[in-house]
């Protein structure tokens, strides 16, 4: 395994330091860099994003795309739990902590704003990052893909409804410019980037065993720059709200405990109903991540909307951008350590035959 990865949370907790330090250090240039940004989404953090994004889209195969049909449990649990039971645990812990654990400790009449901002990042499931944790445990790049798009096709129609009903609003306002411009940064131009890629490559290979050949050894050779990516992504981020975390470090914390019991939580369900039935690892380990991630762009955008600026949503929905990337890290963990738990994918496959087709 290389260097980069074995040791990526140290990186990543270096990153953070980092991060905060030059917060404190050049506040200015910070300051420069965040204001690169149109509707919620920060276009250096976009590019870089994007570089974390491409070797995996590299990988995707549109023949073996095409057949992710004779495969759906994976699909069946990523959307069960991101529709079904994700928005609504959420939102069930926010009550809990907000409204009775944590009451004695925040400002009276805040709780509602708090849950509302774990509502916020509980109804978006992730649309970028889990490309990047999906290659990290050597999951399916096709079916991580398909994954993503159901999501995102769905999250157009239902992500204002959910919200509203557990907000118990009614005028909730899809910003269009974040989920469009984060959809076509994110997915369509790495995609299409991937495929222009591998179309060059295939042309040097005379047959198809040499052309997964040729495409493995690109992606292994760009993987290095998906893991510097995302360490100066973790760098910018935490510079960005260095300042929030340092001044309010004990409502970071308050925040964070319910954003942690969700995550493990939501992880914890989803590998276990894909252990349960019968899911190869590749497919299930990114199954299981979609899930526990988050859409934070999206989030944020609606909070800034719905509350301001300013505002506590705005806050726990940019803690949650915080929380999420140790925290996957330490799934990224142990999924790797668990690939033997799942059965292999031809008796997988043979298997969804058997029981799926009439």
């Amino acid at each position: 395994m290389p260097v980069f990865e074995r040791y990526l949370s140290i990186w990543v907790a270096l990153a953070i330091l980092g991060g905060l330090g030059l917060g404190q250090v050049a506040p200015g240039l910070v300051n420069v860099l965040a204001g690169l940004e149109y509707g919620a989404v920060n276009f250096v953090v976009a590019v870089l994003i994007w570089f974390m994004v491409y070797p995996m889209m590299v990988a995707v195969d549109f023949a073996s795309l095409a057949r992710i049909h004779e495969r759906p449990k994976g699909l069946v649990i990523t959307l069960a739990v991101n529709w079904l039971v994700k928005p609504f645990t959420m939102a069930a812990l926010g009550v809990v902590f907000f409204d009775f654990v944590f009451a004695p400790f925040i400002v009276p009449g805040t709780s509602g704003q708090y849950i509302a901002g774990m509502i916020l990042l509980g109804a978006a499931p992730c649309t970028a990052m889990v490309f990047v944790w999906s290659t990290l445990v050597r999951g399916d790049p096709n079916y991580t893909l398909a994954q993503v798009s159901l999501n995102d096709a769905i999250m157009v129609f239902a992500y204002a409804p959910i919200v509203a009903l557990l907000l118990g609003v009614t005028d909730i306002t899809v910003p269009w410019e974040t989920l469009v411009l984060s959809v076509g940064l994110y997915v369509v131009i790495p995609l299409a980037a991937g495929i222009a890629t591998r179309r060059v490559l295939s042309r040097r290979a005379a047959t198809t065993h040499a052309r997964e050949a040729l495409v493995e050894r690109f992606s292994a050779r760009a993987k290095p720059f998906s893991v510097l990516g995302l360490l100066a992504t973790v760098v910018l981020l935490f510079g960005f709200q260095g300042e929030v975390i340092l001044a309010q470090p004990l409502v970071i914390v308050m925040i964070a405990v319910p954003l942690l019991l969700q995550s493990y939580g939501i992880f914890g369900v989803a590998y276990w109903a894909a252990k349960a039935w019968g899911v190869p690892h590749k497919v299930a380990a990114p199954c299981a991540l979609i899930g526990t991630s988050n859409f934070f762009e999206l989030a944020v955008a609606v909070a800034i909307g719905l509350f301001g600026l300013d505002s506590i949503a705005a806050l726990v929905t940019v803690v949650g951008v915080l929380v999420e990337v140790p925290v996957m890290l330490s799934l990224v963990w142990f999924a790797n350590r668990t690939p033997h738990w799942f059965p292999r994918e031809e008796s997988a496959i043979r298997s969804g035959r058997r029981t799926e087709r009439p």
